[in-house]
């Protein structure tokens, strides 16, 4: 039997799967409704002879991937950012989408994204929901104290601001209409901190760092969360070549396109884990404060340019620090990233 190649488009509520031979003609070509034994059926006929299925990395692929992966196919997820059509075309629309797929696979230059492993996937969801939380508490605990400066010009720590009661906040504040902004403003901020204690309670009963990321806990600035969300995010870090790589996936790296010494463009620069690079800019943050050479390297980069540069900076320094702590597990040595 020839060899078979598949591609799938994966929308909302449907998928549309061509199927291509080894001389690139379509055999099959059907779009189907998002139900996995339905999809399933379809390609039952040609499983024998699929070499592979391709399935474009959306937000909703973790169904589809894992059942067809329990179904004993091997499953490619696609890297969109990475895909380009060829630019002759005038038309594209969902079959052809597949059918470029299935033709990728087929020439072996499909560029692939991770297929995070199904067992530890809840837990590092539940990672981010915490970190989701956590932004949205330091937006609230900002938005208070933006409103206690614009009446009074005074600027309350953040930490005094979340203990005043109901009266205190009338009493500092000139109308019970400003007031009730903030009082509700501090309630659901309190609400929020009371679930990311529960998150994290949950996340320490169902994960434990593993022993070849014990040395992440040595960096500088980086807790047990941040070391947790470091191992979920990063998985193997063997899968990362270069330094280089590991610190673009972190989204540490800028994008920028040049041409003759000028700028033709920027490239990308959402492409990478969002989850690490806010682990890196949180745990900078923290070493900013409390480690005196990564304070005078933040003070120099500061005294020539922007303090969010600078903070990125040392965040820079730190991922790629923890590279090499993960590639050679070895401790973290502040004198070699810092000098």
């Amino acid at each position: 039997m020839d060899k078979m190649y598949g591609g799938i488009d994966l929308h909302a509520n449907n998928s549309v799967i061509v199927i291509v031979d080894n001389a690139d003609q379509v055999v099959y070509q059907k779009r189907l409704p998002n139900d996995l034994g339905t999809i399933l059926g379809q390609l039952a006929p040609y499983q024998a002879a699929l070499q592979g299925l391709v399935v474009e990395s959306t937000y909703n692929w973790y169904w589809l991937v894992d059942g067809l992966m329990e179904d004993k196919y091997v499953v490619h997820l696609a890297n969109p950012a990475a895909i380009q059509h060829y630019a002759g075309l005038k038309y594209t629309d969902d079959h052809s989408d597949s059918r470029w797929l299935a033709h990728l696979l087929r020439l072996g230059i499909l560029p692939t994204g991770y297929i995070y492993p199904k067992a530890e996937r809840a837990v590092r969801d539940l990672l981010r929901k915490r970190s989701q939380l956590v932004q949205q508490k330091t937006s609230n605990l900002l938005s208070a104290q933006a409103v206690v400066t614009r009446h009074t010009g005074t600027t309350l720590k953040g930490q005094t601001l979340k203990t005043l009661t109901v009266a205190e906040v009338q009493e500092l504040l000139p109308t019970t209409e400003v007031a009730l902004a903030v009082t509700s403003t501090l309630t659901v901020l309190r609400c929020v901190d009371e679930q990311i204690a529960t998150l994290e309670q949950a996340i320490k009963a169902r994960v434990a760092l593993r022993p070849t990321f014990k040395h992440v806990l040595t960096i500088a600035g980086v807790g047990q969360t941040l070391a947790l969300t470091i191992m979920l995010e990063a998985g193997e870090i063997h899968r990362f070549p270069t330094v280089g790589q590991w610190a673009s996936y972190c989204r540490c790296v800028g994008s920028t396109k040049l041409s003759n010494g000028k700028r033709k463009g920027r490239g990308n620069t959402k492409n990478g884990n969002k989850y690490l690079a806010w682990a890196f800019v949180e745990a900078a943050n923290h070493a900013v404060r409390y480690y005196p050479p990564i304070r005078r390297f933040y003070d120099r980069k500061v005294s020539q340019t922007k303090r969010v540069v600078a903070i990125k900076a040392v965040a820079h320094k730190l991922a790629r620090a923890c590279y090499y702590v993960l590639r050679d597990q070895v401790p973290f040595e502040i004198d070699k990233a810092f000098t």
